[in-house]
């Protein structure tokens, strides 16, 4: 069995949205469905996050859940001022590695199984929810997160 080596990751945020705001919207503005922040959420493997607007999206799909460096978070709210987290749509902010470094790799997070499938590149909504450049800010080396897959069941919780 492929080894899972554990992110050694800490849980600042939790998010999940019942509506996709960006995707497929292209020259038709933003949708608005809105985000809930949450302490813990329910990790279903193969499925998604209950209750987010990816859960069950489709067969093996690469995006399940998503992951944003706090740190990076940081650098944003530097150059842009306070920067809501939610605004780039990610669902769970981590703080403590790189996680450029765990993009097809197996890694664990209190105990549960993802495996990071892609970066999450920036688009030019990045503009519009955070600032002017912020697409071009985050581009390169999983600066605006990482998408993986669930591989196992069970609860991820904030401060763990």
């Amino acid at each position: 069995m492929e080894e899972v080596q554990d992110a050694g990751l800490k849980v600042e945020g939790i998010w999940i949205s019942p509506g996709h705001d960006f995707r497929g919207r292209f020259g038709k503005g933003r949708e608005n469905h809105g985000v809930v922040a949450l302490d813990e959420v329910e990790c279903v493997a193969g499925r998604g996050l209950a209750d987010d607007r990816y859960f069950d999206y489709k067969e093996d799909f690469k995006g399940q859940v998503s992951f944003l460096a706090a740190e990076i978070l940081e650098e944003l709210r530097e150059k842009y001022g306070e920067v809501d987290p939610t605004a780039l749509r990610r669902n769970v902010l981590v703080r403590g590695a790189n996680l450029a470094a765990l993009v097809g790799k197996k890694f664990s997070i209190q105990g549960l199984v993802f495996e990071g499938s892609e970066d999450c590149e920036p688009c030019f909504w990045m503009d519009e929810a955070v600032g002017e450049g912020a697409e071009e800010f985050l581009k390169g080396n999983c600066r605006a997160g990482i998408r993986a897959r669930i591989l196992t069941d069970g609860t991820l919780r904030v401060g763990g």
